[in-house]
């Protein structure tokens, strides 16, 4: 169960507000919502490539950077015990450009069953490209012939080089749709491959998803609510975790928002911190620096109820206290906070909260009057980047 909390520590109220407008653009949009369908066309197959790959390795590598790893790696992480042996591990490449994590992987990956599931739509992306062919060696090195059958790419359904090499190579294929942009892509095979391959419950993340897609009263709400904010010169947008496995699923929330909103000299910066720990650290800018900030906060109970007989309390109830606490000092200082709270992290709440928090992404979108679903800024950094690698001597 998920509830929601956008009054306490508000200072604004939205008592009247008009969804009408929103809800005629979202039914006109044609474009890039592809996610909004929760599609289980390939669900079978996923399941039944998920059941081969655990088999068949100690290590499921994925490769990929943005969209293509962060939705997974947000799932995965928030459902992890924080000390564990897992057989099969998911480990993820090709989102940096770091020579010492990509030699370590290798040395790593030696003595290892080792299958890769490579995600990219055009199969050109330098970080993902670099780390793919160095992979590739490796495995064909190892495995020789049955190579072919230790890689998964997931690529576009009709062109781009990954596309090409995969049926060259006999690779298994599954497809990006045309209509999903990476960020939205966590409940498609981009997502649902390496959360299915780590044995979580894919029909409960969509079974959440699908809760959140039946009730978006909250949805609204939050995504005018935070306009409203960011009119009034709220610039910054905190999601503020008190539970660190979701520090992973803070990290997409800042892609999703950062990407979708930030055009045109417009958007809100989405930024995010682990509390308690934070508190001591960037605590003292919140309340009392440029007030400019507010903070959505994501709460999350633990049934692990471990006793403080001293306080008379568990210690999840005063992780709660801590998180109340704060929301108001902040709200005393300036600082408004919603509060986004679930009973349990549970595949089903994570599975609402992607599809919430998707929704408001778009909607924001039409909100400040961009196109949501692009992200030009990244691609400027790109052409600038494959030029002066060419330039370089």
């Amino acid at each position: 169960m998920i509830r929601f909390d956008f009054q306490k520590y508000q200072y604004k109220k939205l008592e009247n507000y008009d969804l009408n407008d929103l809800k005629e653009r979202f039914l006109k949009d044609n474009q890039m919502s592809g996610w909004y369908r929760l599609d289980r066309t390939d669900f079978d197959k996923i399941l039944d490539s998920a059941a081969y790959i655990r088999k068949n390795c100690d290590v499921f590598l994925v490769i990929g950077i943005g969209g293509s790893y962060m939705g997974a790696k947000a799932v995965i992480d928030a459902m992890a015990p924080y000390f564990s042996k897992k057989r099969p591990e998911v480990l993820f490449a090709g989102y940096q450009l770091s020579s010492d994590y990509l030699k370590e992987l290798l040395d790593y990956l030696e003595d290892k069953e080792v299958m890769v599931n490579v995600i990219s739509k055009s199969g050109t992306t330098l970080e993902p490209a670099i780390a793919f062919d160095k992979v590739l060696t490796f495995m064909e090195n190892k495995y020789g012939d049955a190579t072919k059958d230790r890689i998964f790419v997931t690529t576009d359904a009709h062109t781009g080089a990954l596309l090409e090499l995969a049926k060259e190579k006999g690779y298994t294929r599954f497809i990006v749709p045309d209509d999903i942009g990476g960020r939205f892509s966590v409940l498609t095979p981009v997502g649902l491959l390496p959360i299915a391959v780590n044995g979580l419950d894919i029909e409960e993340l969509f079974y959440g998803a699908e809760e959140a897609k039946r009730n978006l009263n909250a949805c609204y709400y939050y995504t005018l609510l935070r306009h409203e904010l960011y009119q009034e010169g709220k610039f910054i947008e905190s999601f503020d975790i008190y539970e660190p496995k979701l520090a992973s699923f803070a990290e997409w929330l800042k892609q999703l928002f950062g990407e979708s909103q930030g055009k045109e000299n417009k958007g809100i910066l989405p930024t995010s911190t682990i509390n308690t720990r934070d508190l001591h650290s960037l605590g003292q800018y919140y309340q009392e620096g440029k007030d400019i900030l507010f903070s959505t906060i994501l709460f999350a109970h633990s049934d692990n109820t471990i006793a403080l007989e001293e306080y008379h309390k568990t210690l999840d109830r005063v992780n709660e206290i801590a998180m109340e606490s704060v929301a108001q000092a902040h709200y005393e200082g300036h600082l408004p906070s919603s509060i986004i709270s679930m009973d349990e992290i549970s595949m089903e709440n994570l599975g609402y909260l992607i599809f919430f928090f998707e929704m408001s992404a778009m909607l924001g979108g039409y909100l400040l009057n961009i196109p949501y679903y692009n992200q030009p800024g990244v691609n400027g950094y790109k052409d600038i980047l494959h030029r002066r690698i060419k330039e370089d001597a």
